[in-house]
């Protein structure tokens, strides 16, 4: 063989790499967080290292092509960030509006210095297909619909059977309340046993809050858990308003002691929750909370049980919310459904959903209306609430 076939050969062995690499493409499909009337956050993941933003249109009938429309980068403090989960805190909105969105991510090749190489640009789809479509929340709005779910523990054909149940077009925001997996050892038990299909059946276009429950603290990848949920927010605990409904999203923590061998000596859930209360004393005090017509709280772990994390919820925050004029209590995390009326130092009931029922909830003509089904769709309880 010569020096120029030798060359060639060369050539050809040292770049085939470069063509055998995987284009940078969307893994998992964009879902909306923290959404309120004038503000939404999209996560979404790549496969590159890559710099991403969302484009926005309002929802007006023109075609998304018309015009060069509006970008919002993942960036901090003025810096485009590089990553392969992107969230983006698009503000500004208007309430009860309709707005069209596309997202991108451009994989960056090399950073060195001053100098950045990118490469190719994945994005969703908005000429085959119509574009992803999100409503912002209104406190005007007079009837809201909203359903639950938790302790599905990764098994997203649970998750899925329990939402056929809903009519999505009629829902207005999903509530995950907790251990929708077992342990948050890595992305991939996240989308593969809940969030892939919810954004599959729901989640790009219908707002999901989410409360951690206590199988979500555990893991090497618990740490991350902000990284995908209420991105950038202050804390993972968090009060919004949809509607005639204010709701107080509470983060019980783990259910046994801090020095329990468990957690391995990593965990301050007893401090936490200290530093939670005082945040939660505030929020009741605000002028957003006391104009709601409906007062409802998310909380993973119920204030009864006997465990440490039952009585620290009970000890920590219900004294708090017996004075707030709360409506009803929704937890989940013993895996059978419980209702409890208002007695034992709690003066509103607290509805246990457990891991196979759904509950469906509706504000209408100032009464809430709670139904708890079964996975077949079937009746099993219903609360109403008047005002």
């Amino acid at each position: 063989m010569n020096k120029i076939n030798l060359f060639f050969l060369f050539c050809l062995l040292t770049t085939l790499p470069l063509f055998a690499q995987e284009d940078i493409k969307i893994t998992h499909a964009p879902y909306l967080q923290n959404l309120g009337e004038n503000e939404v956050t999209i996560v979404w993941t790549v496969n590159k290292p890559s710099v991403g933003w969302v484009e926005l249109a309002p929802d007006d009938g023109t075609h998304f092509y018309r015009t060069e429309r509006p970008k919002v980068f993942n960036a901090k403090n003025g810096i485009k960030l590089t990553s392969t989960v992107h969230s983006v805190h698009v503000k500004g909105l208007e309430p009860g509006t309709r707005y069209r969105y596309r997202v991108y991510s451009q994989e960056v090749l090399s950073h060195v210095g001053w100098k950045v190489i990118y490469g190719n640009v994945a994005a969703t789809d908005v000429y085959g297909q119509k574009p992803l479509v999100f409503k912002t929340s209104d406190h005007a709005m007079q009837t809201v619909n909203f359903a639950m779910v938790n302790d599905i523990h990764g098994k997203s054909d649970m998750l899925e059977k329990l939402v056929s149940h809903c009519d999505l077009k009629a829902t207005d925001l999903f509530l995950f309340n907790g251990d929708m997996v077992s342990i948050f050892n890595s992305e991939k038990e996240i989308f593969d046993g809940f969030m892939s299909k919810a954004t599959e059946l729901f989640a790009s276009e219908l707002p999901m809050y989410y409360t951690r429950g206590n199988h979500e603290t555990r893991g090497s990848f618990a740490t991350s858990f902000q990284d995908y949920f209420s991105p950038g927010q202050e804390h993972i605990y968090y009060m919004f308003r949809q509607g005639p409904v204010c709701f107080v999203i509470l983060d019980s923590g783990e259910d046994k002691p801090d020095t329990d061998l468990e957690y391995a000596g990593i965990t301050v859930y007893d401090q936490y929750r200290t530093e939670q209360a005082e945040w939660l004393k505030k929020v009741l005090e605000s002028k957003e909370y006391k104009e709601a017509p409906f007062k409802v709280v998310v909380c993973h772990m119920p204030p009864f049980g006997g465990w440490h994390g039952e009585l620290e919820v009970a000890e920590k925050f219900i004294p708090l919310l017996n004075n707030a004029d709360v409506d009803v209590m929704l937890c989940g995390h013993l895996h059978r459904y419980m209702r409890n009326e208002p007695k034992d130092g709690v003066k509103f009931p607290v509805i246990v959903n457990s891991n196979n029922t759904l509950l469906k909830a509706e504000v209408m003509n100032n009464k809430l209306s709670i139904k708890i089904l079964d996975q077949d769709g079937k009746e099993m309880d219903k609360l109403i609430i008047n005002k």
